[in-house]
């Protein structure tokens, strides 16, 4: 086995060179990169009714920066939040039907939603044993994954893209997701840490917050801010425009004509990479760090000193980067940071860790003079999403395996609007251009090489 390694370690370096490209090129030939251009700005591939991101609007005198705008079929997040807190109830499910049907539900419809969620939460029988308890993986996304294909094999009608049915595999998932990626943790928990093996049923009359917080802890037992703090987190992770990675491979694999389970597996793949779905992770343990290294959390000499070490790659993960800072998008401020820094700093009093909220709240004010500083760089920098969702994760006790498959739950909902309106559009497979630079060769018989 070592010298096939050690052979493999050989074979790579041809690899390495065989895909070696000058990046001149892609200057020279004009290619988007990564499919956005020289000012950041995605490449237009699509056109969506269901959701918009704003971080610039256009003038005579070029794009202008503008506070951060994000609108689920057309309502404002903001609205959408505020109209929740207000009416003093959970909204995940109420803005999972907003991007199915595109509208708000009444009382009744709501309540009747909400009924169908809970028949498609309870798995199929066996499931829990034959699937998730057996070949347990160490990595949660990896096992949500195959839950989702083998769910495959339990449809009685899997291949089937005509719109009802693919509505109902995506009302399925939508409700099975939290219960596949809880019941996944515990199977791992109990074989790879040796804890207790407990498995608590979802109950009907929660909502779908409820009962992620009461699955997963033993006693069952969590605060009504614990709820509502998590209720909300979903709501912001749901969707995000039909650009954002693991979206728009849901559209991609979609336009191939495929089955659902295998479109949704491919957006969970997509979730997985550490570029996508795994930022907060990377802020809690930055600021893990950062705790160890500032000995006065309030002095802002301390924090900027340490935000400029990591900016040098003095500190941290030595990368340059401090994490849950910039947007692709958002230049001035991102609304779902705002929002959600609302109810963290809440649930950091209920927790008795406001020392904790104070110190992230002060690098979120130091951070970005500081990087356009460093970096020389002209765009506005502010704190984003993954800044704050973290350190709410921590609060509410998730284990980190589970951070980037609550990322999942909520988004599900925003995957399937996506490929429901791609099979609707009954649009020709994706297909984008590909140049090949390499020069032309000669063939070389085999005895010649």
């Amino acid at each position: 086995m070592k010298e096939l390694l050690s052979e493999l370690e050989h074979l790579s370096e041809y690899t390495y060179e065989a895909s070696k490209i000058e990046p001149n090129l892609f200057n020279e030939y004009n290619v988007k990169r990564g499919l956005r251009d020289k000012l950041g700005r995605g490449v237009l591939v699509g056109i969506t009714n269901i959701s918009e991101v704003n971080g610039k609007k256009d003038t005579k005198f070029g794009p202008e920066p503008i506070e951060g705008e994000l609108f689920y079929r057309g309502y404002n997040i903001k609205d959408l939040i505020n109209g929740i807190e207000m009416g003093d109830h959970f909204g995940f499910e109420q803005c999972v039907y907003l991007l199915l049907f595109g509208k708000l539900p009444t009382e009744k419809q709501l309540n009747h939603f909400r009924e169908i969620l809970s028949e498609y939460r309870t798995l199929p029988t066996y499931f829990v044993r034959d699937v998730i308890m057996k070949k347990t993986s160490t990595d949660m996304m990896n096992g949500l994954a195959r839950s989702v294909l083998t769910l495959y094999s339990y449809d009685e009608k899997p291949d089937d893209t005509s719109l009802p049915n693919v509505l109902r595999q995506c009302l399925s998932l939508i409700a099975q997701f939290p219960i596949l990626s809880v019941y996944g943790y515990k199977a791992y928990r109990h074989y790879y840490k040796f804890d207790s093996l407990v498995i608590h049923n979802p109950r009907p009359d929660y909502s779908t917050a409820e009962n992620i917080l009461h699955c997963l802890r033993d006693n069952n037992y969590f605060t009504p801010l614990e709820a509502k703090l998590l209720d909300v987190a979903l709501i912001l992770h749901m969707e995000h425009g039909g650009g954002n990675n693991s979206t728009f491979t849901t559209h991609l694999v979609s336009s191939t004509g495929t089955d659902t389970y295998s479109a949704i597996a491919a957006a969970i793949g997509s979730l997985k990479g550490p570029r996508h779905g795994g930022a907060n992770m990377k802020v809690m343990h930055m600021f893990e760090d950062m705790k160890e290294q500032v000995s006065d959390w309030t002095s802002e000499e301390e924090v900027s000193n340490y935000i400029k070490l990591l900016l040098h790659h003095e500190a941290f993960d030595r990368k340059g980067l401090v994490y849950g800072m910039g947007h692709a998008v958002y230049t001035l401020s991102d609304p779902r940071a705002i929002l959600l820094k609302k109810y963290v700093k809440q649930l950091s009093i209920e927790k008795g860790l406001e020392k904790e909220f104070a110190l992230y709240e002060l690098v979120e004010k130091l951070a970005p003079s500081i990087i356009i500083s460093e970096k020389n760089i002209d765009k506005p920098v502010c704190a984003n999403v993954d800044f704050y969702s973290g350190f709410a994760y921590q609060m509410l006790g998730l284990p980190l395996e589970l951070y980037t498959p609550i990322f999942a739950i909520a988004r599900i909902a925003g995957w399937s609007a996506h490929r429901l309106e791609e099979i609707s559009l009954n649009n020709k497979i994706m297909r984008p251009a590909y140049m090949t630079v390499k020069p032309h060769e000669e063939y070389i018989p085999l005895e010649d090489r």
